[in-house]
């Protein structure tokens, strides 16, 4: 009896350290980063030099360099938390894929702006999303840096656009990365 009693004894206490480490993983340290939300917008992309032409109107061709400036940040417009630069909007100033032909056709956003109002997503897809009572369309030229938003869950912020008129710059969190968006209405 005494026997037994040791072995299981000797087992219980071999088992404890992986018993804790599965908890661990289980649960998200206490000390786990905050997704980081932008204090601010991107500022106005500088304006071209006198003299230059503006591109075409109507559907252009732009090349994309790769918006992966750093091992492991994302093929997609991010934000740098260590400056609040905004990778891949500089670029977008001008090019005629970024034109709204109607720019307030719905009206203003009037939800708020920034840090300060986070909202979640309820519902929707690229086409038409919506967080309380107000509706936002991916415009399509970022169609494919929404592949891994959650719809339904995923948290957004709204930063106006200095650069195109009638678009926002919608913000997720979770990822880091953003899309110009335009509002529906309420």
């Amino acid at each position: 009896m005494k026997t037994s009693t040791v072995v299981m004894g000797v087992l219980l206490l071999g088992s404890l350290p992986a018993l804790a480490q599965e908890h661990k993983e289980q649960h998200a340290p206490a000390h786990a980063a905050k997704p980081y939300i932008p204090p601010h917008g991107p500022r106005p992309a500088p304006r071209p030099p006198a003299g230059h032409t503006a591109p075409p109107a109507g559907p252009a061709v732009v090349e994309r360099r790769s918006l992966s400036d750093q091992p492991g940040h994302p093929n997609a417009p991010h934000v740098h938390a260590a400056n609040n630069e905004w990778v891949g909007h500089e670029e977008t100033r001008g090019d005629a894929r970024y034109v709204i032909e109607h720019p307030w056709a719905h009206g203003h956003f009037r939800g708020g702006f920034g840090p300060r109002h986070v909202f979640r997503l309820a519902g929707g897809n690229r086409e038409r999303f919506w967080f309380g009572h107000f509706y936002f369309r991916v415009l399509p030229v970022d169609f494919v840096y929404v592949d891994d938003w959650n719809w339904n869950s995923d948290q957004i912020v709204i930063y106006e656009d200095p650069d195109h008129e009638g678009e926002y710059l919608a913000y997720n969190p979770r990822l880091g990365t953003y899309v110009h968006v335009e509002y529906l209405g309420a």
